[in-house]
């Protein structure tokens, strides 16, 4: 489990740097105002933990599903199942590139969802910068989606809302100090950066191909659990045996 947390914040800080094309207008746009950079830093900080709770919301729902899907005995086949679609979602937008805009999918839902927040961006204040982080948190990003992906592989509520709140701690880095220091970072690296990144969720998703066959690599792949006779069974077992004796002891033959 201690793994997917590991790539959980890898995932944060390597990803981070795709935020800048999705959030980073967004975070520029921030109202702090021409306030002390201690306001400022507050005003940042409070904006991500609105983005941050956020994604924990959406770690649990994620985390339930996956609970159900290791309840139906089906945990390796999504892991592999994920994993494609994560290598699926790199490949598919090189091969159809000018055949299918991927980006527009979504287009619709995003520009209703920032122009509800629109208002938001002219009240200097605590609570609507933390309005804009959680509203935030809700926007098309393929960066999420991949995280969305661990949580479900995270097989419980709570370790879904764990697992995506260390994504969300790793991009705070480049989070916060977009709206501190502007947007410094050129087309030209972003463009180089997406190879990157794009490399990246590949091998995430071959990560999760493996961990859904259970070849028993250490913590690459590990085995598939034995099954193993229920604790309730044993417990109640137990409790009968202890009866039993008990029934015994007291009316045991002289």
């Amino acid at each position: 489990m201690y793994e997917l947390y590991i790539f959980a914040l890898v995932t944060g800080l390597v990803g981070s740097l795709h935020c800048i094309g999705m959030c980073g207008p967004i975070a520029i746009a921030l109202p702090l105002g021409n306030k002390s950079l201690f306001s400022r830093i507050l005003g940042g900080t409070v904006y991500n933990i609105g983005r941050i709770l956020t994604y924990a919301l959406l770690g649990a729902i994620f985390g339930l599903l996956g609970e159900g899907i290791e309840m139906a005995g089906l945990q390796q086949w999504a892991s592999i199942l994920l994993g494609v679609a994560m290598i699926l979602s790199v490949i598919a937008p090189a091969l159809f590139r000018g055949k299918i805009k991927f980006e527009q999918i979504f287009f619709g839902y995003a520009g209703k969802l920032i122009g509800s927040f629109r208002k938001l961006f002219t009240i200097s204040s605590i609570p609507s910068l933390f309005l804009i982080g959680l509203l935030n948190g809700l926007l098309p990003c393929g960066l999420v989606y991949v995280a969305i992906a661990g949580a479900i592989n995270t097989v419980d509520i709570l370790s879904g809302i764990i697992y995506m709140i260390i994504f969300g701690l790793g991009t705070i880095p480049i989070m916060l100090a977009i709206p501190l220091l502007g947007n410094l970072i050129g087309n030209t690296f972003r463009k180089k950066y997406s190879k990157i990144l794009s490399g990246f969720i590949i091998i995430l998703g071959i990560i999760f191909i493996l961990r859904g066959l259970s070849l028993g690599i250490p913590y690459i792949s590990p085995p598939k659990k034995m099954l193993v006779p229920h604790e309730k069974s044993k417990k109640m077992g137990v409790k009968g045996e202890d009866n039993n004796t008990k029934r015994m002891s007291c009316c045991g033959s002289d």
